[in-house]
């Protein structure tokens, strides 16, 4: 588009001066034409709007509409909880916020206060001043056997690929991580020269086709990985046993797609079908992760290792807790992926019908790490729609320790929503690999937005812990959040989610809802198939 305009704008001035020139007609045309041609030109070389760089002129109208919504923002009301209106209030405060922009609203709460679901976090007569809590608030993360612990901020930029995403979009993150000093995590799509750029941390995801550390046959290769995990950026590896926009499902980087600069970083052949499988091939039982947890910590000259899963059987969860107990290697983190989490291309049912919720899973990963006396050396990251504090807040309570963020960072970035990421034409060229589209894309001012972006919502998080009385993020429970479970009841999460009892899953008789799934866990294999174990199950199971 931005070529088109320019070639326009040419041939009418040539036209113009060709017909005033040659024919003494004066053409009337450029005094309405031309200053839509200085605006198209401001466009093209003003950096704040992406959409103006690459549509001029004609992007002025969703560029009217984006300034316009933080006013609209206060006739939204919460008329469901995952559904577009509350949605809409979110992202204008990821926009206002990444812009430095007042994100206070007049006349109160926009939500429906009496409606089953709405939850808030009781505040404290003896609030504590949020001048008192660190505004960077930062968590140590790395067990017993780790000797290159992270300290990591309480947000930090989820996993997204190079490929994607684009160039301009990975430099921007990692230069916004760089300067608000928190992680950027590569995805499973391999360390590119762009998450190199800034320098900022970077957070490794090592997926089951093994980018950046492959093999020809597509097998782990570990000397490629000591290469790239001892770089001095890589701060912390994650191995990704699923996701939880597609939990269980592989992927396939068709051939069209893998161009020489995406095979040289992903370690494959230019132009061939490249496939993720739906699960690795390093290991295949909970112990064998383990023995692989401890592979690549010697490799990574003891950098913190951690996996990364959405929740499905309850009890193979419950193995590799078994299996940290009996070995005694502890992943130094386990990010808890949920259901809602999203991604750039996902099979219908997958995206909607798959995996654990968040809020759910965080629970029961949190209490089974309690219940196996684990818990105090394994750090836990939640990861699935974080916009807000609140939403820090939340997770938090319910037992992580720190969140990551996707869908926040690429507002924050520019992105619009406007559901293009399968098809390579994103107007902003957040996810477009088209030039034109990715040059339109201002690095340095949207790596300014998402430090912005990250830097106000960790200093909401520090003013609520105040507001509720909280001295540290490390004293926030289950008991300072609430929510509505009817119209006249109100539980907290303690109540909603009642929490084990350390050591409660390391002897019989086990809590009678861990029951089943204890006897269903092996140490060596994943899946339970029915048998070997009806003696150790319950009778009903039998």
């Amino acid at each position: 588009m931005r070529a088109s305009f320019i070639i326009t704008s040419l041939l009418l001035l040539i036209a113009g001066f060709y017909r005033y020139y040659f024919y003494h007609i004066t053409p009337w045309y450029l005094f309405f034409a031309l200053p839509f041609i200085l605006l198209g030109l401001y466009d093209i070389i003003q950096t704040q709007h992406s959409i103006l760089r690459n549509y001029p002129i004609i992007g002025h109208v969703r560029w009217l509409m984006e300034k316009i919504r933080p006013m609209m923002q206060q006739y939204f009301v919460e008329s469901d909880l995952d559904g577009a209106p509350i949605n809409r209030v979110f992202r204008s405060v990821v926009y206002q916020r990444s812009k430095k922009q007042v994100d206070t609203i007049p006349y109160g709460t926009k939500f429906d206060v009496y409606r089953v679901g709405y939850e808030w976090i009781g505040h404290s007569m003896a609030a504590e001043e949020p001048a008192k809590i660190n505004d960077d608030i930062r968590i140590w993360i790395g067990g017993k056997a780790c000797q290159k612990p992270y300290h990591a901020s309480v947000l930090n930029i989820s996993a997204m690929s190079f490929g994607a995403l684009s160039s301009h979009a990975v430099m921007a993150l990692n230069k916004g991580a760089k300067k608000g000093h928190f992680a950027h995590n590569t995805g499973e799509g391999g360390i590119s020269s762009y998450h190199l750029s800034a320098g900022g941390d970077l957070i490794w995801q090592l997926g089951t086709a093994y980018f950046g550390c492959r093999r020809s046959d597509g097998q782990f290769d570990p000397e490629q990985f000591s290469r790239q995990a001892r770089l001095s950026v890589v701060k912390m590896i994650e191995i990704k046993l699923s996701q939880g926009a597609k939990p269980g499902h592989g992927g396939v980087l068709p051939a069209c797609k893998n161009t020489p600069e995406i095979a040289a970083i992903r370690g494959v052949k230019a132009y061939t079908e490249i496939i993720s499988p739906a699960t690795h091939s390093a290991f295949s039982t909970p112990l064998e992760l383990m023995a692989f947890i401890e592979q690549l910590r010697t490799l990574s000259e003891g950098k913190p290792i951690g996996i990364k899963l959405c929740i499905g059987q309850r009890h193979e969860f419950i193995a590799l807790c078994k299996a940290m107990h009996e070995t005694g290697i502890l992943p130094d983190f386990i990010t808890v992926d949920g259901a809602e989490g999203g991604t750039g291309a996902a099979p219908l049912e997958y995206a909607n019908s798959i995996g654990m919720p968040l809020m759910d899973a965080l629970s029961f990963v949190d209490d089974c790490l309690t219940g196996f006396d684990l818990r105090k050396d394994i750090r836990i990251i939640a990861s699935g729609k974080v916009f807000t504090a609140f939403h820090i807040i939340k997770r938090i309570s319910l037992g992580a320790d720190l969140c990551h963020s996707a869908r926040g960072m690429m507002l924050a970035l520019g992105c619009i929503q406007s559901l293009q990421c399968n098809t390579g034409k994103c107007p902003t060229g957040v996810t477009s690999q088209h030039p034109s589209l990715v040059k339109g894309l201002a690095i340095d001012d949207k790596a300014r937005r998402v430090a912005n972006f990250h830097y106000e919502t960790v200093k909401a998080v520090a003013e609520i812990l105040g507001a509720a009385g909280v001295e540290n993020i490390e004293s926030l429970n289950r008991q300072h959040v609430f929510r509505r479970v009817s119209t006249a009841r109100i539980k907290s999460y303690q109540q909603i989610y009642p929490p084990l009892p350390p050591g409660s899953l390391l002897e019989p008789p086990y809590p009678k809802d861990y029951a089943e799934d204890m006897a269903k866990a092996r140490m060596d294999r994943f899946r339970w198939d029915g048998c070997d174990c009806k003696e150790k199950l319950p009778r009903a199971l039998v």
